[in-house]
């Protein structure tokens, strides 16, 4: 499954809110600096999604605010 994700990095409040069935705007603590805003966006779609079983990558967009990821189940 693929999803859309606007990020907002540095804010104040961790924030996940979802917009339609396949998107997402997530607000991170993390600066954009070392990819520590990317990990933590993916930490909150895994737990967001079912845990540890899944498989979460950013498909497109590693450098912009706006990505794609992919959902995937790894224990099927």
């Amino acid at each position: 499954m693929y999803i859309k994700v606007e990020v907002v990095a540095g804010a104040k409040e961790e924030i996940l809110r979802k917009t339609s069935s396949d998107s997402f705007i997530i607000s991170v603590r993390e600066k954009a600096e070392r990819n520590a805003a990317n990990r933590r966006v993916l930490e909150l779609i895994q737990r967001e999604f079912g845990g540890k079983r899944m498989t979460v990558k950013i498909i497109s967009g590693h450098h912009s605010s706006r990505k794609i990821i992919s959902i995937d189940n790894a224990s099927a």
